[in-house]
């Protein structure tokens, strides 16, 4: 009896060591690259402060494809980005695009237009896309005028301009939306 307990405690020891090294593991599968994949950007206000800004997103890319009134229809609410709907922190509060904004963590959608982009920042977090947006939860709405670059962005891409008028920059194939920034 003694040894029969001795050898099931030896199998369980087994069975416990073998999955923390990763025995029987062999049949995980990995997932590929995803295609729009997700980026981080930040915003430190002096080189080394801390994040003032993080902006998490998906980064779809043009493929050949039209993007804004085609991929991305006019008029309509975005994700800003792709996959999971783009979430932006402010670890201060902050003007955005002229708006008061408390410290504190959003959804940033959009909504293009061939002249004007309505920019929202919403309080419903953890969203996929923008399929379960809500417009009640808004806590700002506002327009911005988009312009035109000479050159193209493939993927989607966020970014600040820490110059004299700081902005985040939203970009991608010959569109920007510059959204005034400050604290």
């Amino acid at each position: 009896m003694k040894n029969l307990k001795i050898s099931g405690l030896l199998v369980v020891l087994f069975l416990f060591v073998g999955t923390m090294t990763g025995f029987g593991q062999e049949g995980v599968k990995f997932s590929r690259l995803d295609l729009s994949p997700a980026d981080i950007t930040l915003l430190r206000l002096e080189k080394d402060a801390p994040v003032a800004v993080k902006v998490i997103y998906g980064r779809p890319q043009i493929k050949g494809r039209t993007v804004f009134g085609g991929l991305v229809p006019y008029d309509k609410i975005w994700r800003t980005g792709a996959n999971e709907a783009t979430e932006i922190t402010f670890y201060k509060d902050a003007k955005f695009g002229g708006k008061k904004i408390p410290a504190g963590t959003y959804v940033l959608h959009t909504i293009p237009g061939e002249k004007e982009w309505t920019i929202i920042l919403n309080k419903n977090l953890n969203v996929w896309g923008a399929y379960a947006y809500d417009q009640a939860a808004d806590l700002v709405r506002f327009k911005v005028k988009p312009s035109t670059a000479e050159a193209s962005l493939e993927a989607f891409s966020i970014a600040f301009d820490k110059s004299k008028n700081m902005a985040m920059v939203l970009g991608w194939d010959k569109t920007r939306v510059v959204i005034p920034l400050k604290f």
